[in-house]
């Protein structure tokens, strides 16, 4: 069977390191590509997972809207390092008692 020349345009970070990670396969980019090709002939799919990054789902993008407003008015809260890795070792009464600190400085609705 003959053989035909495919040209892929992609990131040169990105072919290097498909380059790297097929030598330590003991493979070159021809054979993955002809591999690919092949599977996909056979299966009649893409052979792997194809998905939308759900980060720009309708539900993120309105809270980030949502946070956007929040910073143009003014209701931000800030915290150190220090103050955001004690807040992960809280107890729930610790973590209440702390929103109401937050509430009477009128920082948190």
């Amino acid at each position: 069977m003959g053989q035909t020349l495919v040209n892929i345009r992609m990131d040169e970070d990105l072919k290097k390191s498909m380059e790297s990670t097929c030598r330590e396969l003991g493979l070159n980019m021809t054979t993955a590509f002809t591999i690919f090709a092949r599977k996909v002939s056979r299966e009649k799919r893409i052979p792997f997972d194809v998905s939308v990054d759900t980060f720009y789902g309708k539900h993120n993008m309105n809270a980030l809207d949502e946070s956007v407003e929040q910073l143009r008015n003014g209701k931000i809260v800030s915290f150190s390092i220090e103050e955001l890795e004690s807040m992960e070792t809280m107890t729930p009464e610790e973590a209440s008692a702390f929103v109401d600190k937050i509430k009477t400085r009128g920082l948190l609705v």
